[in-house]
């Protein structure tokens, strides 16, 4: 069988940012501090080598050729979500469909009850990092007790010498409603805003990009307090139908799955980079291919039953042109 991504010409005046919720990459190994029981060899869901292995290779294959349609390449930054910790990250880029390039990341450990974070891959022969920080905000249970998540994640780099910032969320589940869980992602809102705040008085031009699993569509609060606060441009709002989605639940498509830019990424000048594309990475092989969810995401898992499959989530990206 072609691959369908070979013998694309490469564009070197383009570059794809994506971001891509990884549906629980966990180690084998039990985390000291953390709730991981259900991803270890013992448990019900039996996470073994071979199929922790199988994940890797298969997400490996996924991210390399996030964007590679319109830039003939691999993409530039990839932030992601539900990684457990450092060696899940380095056992990813050292994959089978990732070792022959130059990707390292920026992690921070968060206090995420589950143990899971978010983190950015990026080419090392496309950007540099200059900077980095997690920024961590405070939630609480109904009964007072700290309620932890996952951290806000920003870095600083420059991109074929050019400096943008980007911003890595994954922000609080609706696990218990989404009435109830809103004023947290509010909260992360306002975390992210402050971010950018702090950006823009160190430079009024900095050029932003807010990425993350939202737990939120386009038109929810958190997201349209991001867009009034901070003047950016969500670019999945061109994107949003029916039938067609980052993620699905409760028999209908969700586009939780966002990237939002600065407005000066639509700028024209000499040799920086501006927004010319979108699109959600929702290819043929990333979908589960019979049954009652045919054209969904080809999980990892359903329930406890394994699946053998990606993720639950679309990868989203943006293609940037000089």
């Amino acid at each position: 069988m072609t691959d369908p991504f070979e013998d694309i010409p490469v564009r070197d005046d383009m570059q794809a940012i994506a971001f891509y919720n990884l549906e629980n990459l966990f180690d084998l190994r039990k985390a000291r501090y953390t709730h991981d029981e259900d991803f270890l060899p013992t448990a019900e869901r039996r996470w073994t080598p071979k199929r922790y292995e199988n994940k890797l290779r298969k997400l490996g294959y996924a991210i390399s050729n996030l964007g590679r349609r319109e830039t003939g390449k691999n993409p530039a930054i990839i932030g992601v979500a539900e990684i457990e910790n450092e060696k899940v990250l380095t056992d990813l880029i050292h994959s089978k469909h990732l070792e022959n390039y130059n990707y390292s990341y920026v992690h921070y450990d968060s206090l995420d009850e589950r143990g899971i974070d978010v983190a950015l891959l990026y080419d090392q022969n496309a950007f540099e990092v200059t900077a980095s920080e997690p920024f961590r905000f405070e939630l609480l249970h109904d009964d007072g007790r700290p309620d932890f998540t996952r951290d806000i994640l920003l870095v600083t780099g420059l991109l074929d010498g050019e400096e943008i910032h980007v911003i890595v969320n994954h922000w609080p589940s609706r696990r218990e409603g989404e009435v109830l869980s809103e004023p947290k992602r509010l909260m992360a809102a306002s975390k992210v805003n402050e971010i950018i705040s702090n950006l823009r008085a160190a430079n009024e031009n900095a050029k932003v990009i807010v990425m993350g699993d939202f737990n939120e569509d386009s038109n929810n609060p958190g997201i349209q307090e991001l867009v009034k606060t901070s003047g950016l441009y969500n670019l999945m709002e061109t994107l949003r139908s029916y039938d067609r989605g980052s993620t699905y639940y409760n028999r209908q498509w969700d586009l939780f799955d966002q990237i939002l830019i600065s407005t000066n990424f639509f700028k024209a000048s000499e040799n920086a980079y501006e927004f010319s594309t979108v699109n959600i990475f929702d290819e043929d092989f990333l979908k589960t291919f019979s049954g009652p969810y045919k054209g969904k995401p080809f999980r990892t898992y359903v329930g406890t039953k394994y699946n053998g499959g990606y993720s639950d989530h679309f990868p989203v990206y943006a293609i940037f042109k000089k």
